[in-house]
């Protein structure tokens, strides 16, 4: 048997066949591959198309609970606004615009805004009429006091304006300052292979600890990305809601990108220094603002308390 097996093994023939079976196996695996492989192309858009479906899915979800947890107006609230038709004699485009920029979006926001501009120049005039008319505490003459009171309904009118404006530049102070490092994490994401709108939304998880203004309008545009039929308008809404040019530049940047196919991790690295050189050009305009602003306080506190201290001793020295 052994020996068979020996001859079959040096036989050139049987060599010959085992090769030639070989060969012929091998080339119909070659030929029978493509046929037998799996489409793994489909299957990966397959795959993406079943994550952005989930994620719309989800991302709907949340603005559901979201809008279901917003705070609603008060009763009284809109029943004054809607009896005295508030929204079309102190309603304007720039308040509404001012109130989303401020990062108030409850359906309250604008009736509250709305009721406050209007009750409280009254209040404070009547607080004022009261002050100055009943009481006499200040005692002015007729028509000075009617100026004060003037003073103090304009003061009134203004004061919820005011308090707008102060809190959108506060809110655009604070995405100001984490934007640079939500660029350059957008980068990160964008280089590694993900999507615009998934690494906006780990963008937005990511900046949470350090803005939370920041993190929000990321997650809304996440969301606007999944369900707007136009991509478009998610991008040009987010620079409307922000109101600042760095984010503009951004938003125009990725429009850009989407309409004409550029390379997107290109634009934000550019970016991305951009704003960081712009955040360091503030530091620094800040630092040399600051010796003209520390000469008052030095002339009028530093310099006396020095002057004492060298000119005590010599003084006691010449009075001895």
């Amino acid at each position: 048997m052994l020996s068979l097996i020996g001859e079959k093994l040096i036989d050139p023939r049987f060599i010959g066949m085992v090769l030639a079976g070989v060969a012929a196996a091998a080339t119909a695996f070659a030929l029978l591959q493509p046929l037998l492989e799996p489409d793994k192309l489909n299957k990966r858009m397959k795959l993406i198309g079943d994550e952005r479906e989930e994620l719309r899915r989800r991302e709907r979800d949340r603005l559901n609970n979201r809008s279901t947890l917003r705070v609603a107006p008060k009763a009284y609230m809109k029943r004054v606004v809607d009896q005295f038709n508030l929204s079309r004699w102190l309603g304007t485009d720039t308040a509404r615009r001012q109130l989303v920029m401020a990062g108030y979006r409850s359906p309250g926001a604008e009736t509250g805004f709305l009721f406050f501009r209007m009750v409280t120049p009254i209040a404070v005039g009547l607080a004022a009429i009261f002050y100055l008319f009943v009481l006499k505490v200040l005692d002015y003459s007729v028509t000075v006091r009617l100026m004060m009171v003037i003073v103090a309904l304009l003061l009134g009118i203004k004061g919820p304006e005011l308090y707008l404006l102060n809190a959108t530049k506060k809110r655009q102070a604070e995405i100001q300052a984490a934007w640079p490092d939500a660029l350059d994490l957008a980068l990160i994401c964008v280089e590694s292979g993900m999507s615009v709108e998934h690494a906006i939304r780990r963008v937005s998880i990511e900046t949470v600890t350090q803005s939370v203004a920041l993190a929000e309008e990321l997650a809304v545009t996440a969301a606007e990305l999944s369900y707007l039929p136009d991509r478009r308008m998610a991008f040009e809404n987010l620079g409307n809601r922000v109101g600042l040019d760095a984010v503009k530049a951004v938003t125009t940047a990725l429009i850009q990108a989407e309409r004409y196919g550029t390379p997107v991790g290109q634009a934000l690295r550019v970016l991305s220094q951009e704003s960081r050189d712009h955040r360091m050009n503030a530091a620094e305009k800040k630092a040399a603002a600051l010796p003209p602003k520390l000469t008052v306080p030095m002339i009028l506190f530093f310099l006396p308390v020095l002057f004492v201290v060298i000119l005590t001793p010599a003084i006691i020295q010449i009075y001895r």
